[in-house]
């Protein structure tokens, strides 16, 4: 969800409105931290942080402080059994942050900034119950949402939003390509799906889909970035081939995987040895694609298990690759 934009969105037709954020979960919980939602005073909302009674009481409590139209941020914990009677059992810390129109030139680069499609951190100072306009940081925060305290009436807010999109370059766009785009689409992928048939493309595409048409596809892996998810599905089995070649010789994919059967895996296996690939290259040969308990063939199907399998990996990538960080530990903004 953007943010920033349904925020500017709402000061800019003159009201005001709340940004809830899940600060913190422990144990079994809705969402994690990190999650967000808009409110206007009038009960309308975009996002979720998970529903249900937590959400409900969110949404009024946040709906009721933006028809101060105050800046204001609060902080309050929440045991979802005890206070909620939910069956989760976990306890979140949910953060409200009212934004007015005082706050719209900077709510508007924050929006601007977010279209970008670039994770960025943020930074604000809360006196008592006041928050100062927000700053963009230099450094990406490691963490979702955290709270520095300077004072016993004084802290720091440090948030990071958005999340780098894992690239996906997704060769062919046949019934299961045009499938798997749309569901990959609200998740946190950036494709570039590749085709050498101009006219197989729908005219419309989700946002974060980029086409792309040449006469030779298996080329455009040079332009992949390191750790891009490769997957083949064209018309050709000889292009699948070529493809799957090109991207395991290439070893700086995390993923290389081709549509088919357990007798068109052994059938390429046979033809990449014959190209001179070694046996621990071929073994990271993705076919068939796509989680293994589902057995229908229709094209929405196989694309709904090939989006789960394809986040469950970039989801333990993601939790490996940010193990042990703390909120002193940034990365360089963008990257």
């Amino acid at each position: 969800m953007k943010v920033w934009a349904h925020i500017a969105d709402t000061l800019r037709a003159g009201g005001s409105c709340a940004l809830v954020t899940v600060a913190r979960a422990d144990g079994s919980t809705p969402r994690e931290a990190g999650a967000r939602m808009v409110v206007r005073s009038d009960g309308s909302f975009f996002g979720t942080i998970g529903g249900g009674t937590l959400e409900l009481e969110a949404i009024r409590g946040a709906a009721r402080m933006a028809s101060v139209d105050q800046p204001i941020f609060q902080t309050k914990t929440v045991s979802l059994g005890p206070d909620l009677g939910q069956c989760c059992g976990g306890r979140v810390d949910i953060a409200t942050e009212v934004f007015t129109q005082g706050s719209l030139s900077a709510v508007s680069r924050l929006s601007e900034l977010e279209t970008t499609g670039q994770p960025f951190g943020t930074s604000c100072t809360v006196q008592g119950e006041n928050p100062s306009q927000r700053e963009v940081l230099d450094r990406l925060p490691s963490q979702a949402f955290a709270i520095a305290p300077e004072t016993s009436d004084r802290q720091t807010v440090i948030e990071r939003f958005g999340k780098t999109a894992r690239p996906i370059f997704l060769f062919g766009a046949g019934h299961v390509g045009k499938a798997l785009v749309l569901a990959l689409a609200p998740l946190p992928f950036a494709v570039t799906w590749i085709d050498s048939r101009a006219d197989q493309f729908p005219a419309a595409v989700p946002a974060g889909t980029t086409k792309v048409s040449v006469n030779d596809p298996a080329q455009l892996l040079e332009k992949a970035p390191d750790g891009a998810f490769v997957l083949a599905m064209t018309h050709s089995h000889a292009l699948d081939e070529d493809i799957m070649a090109r991207a395991l010789l290439q070893q700086r994919f995390e993923y290389c995987g081709v549509i088919g059967s357990a007798t068109k895996r052994a059938r390429f296996q046979k033809r990449l040895r014959a190209r001179g690939l070694n046996e621990a290259l071929i073994a990271k040969m993705a076919c068939p694609i796509g989680v293994d308990t589902l057995k229908s063939k229709q094209p929405a199907a196989i694309a709904a298990g090939v989006a789960v399998d394809l986040l469950m990996r970039d989801e333990a990538r993601h939790q490996q690759a940010t193990a042990g960080e703390g909120l002193a530990q940034i990365i360089p903004h963008g990257q």
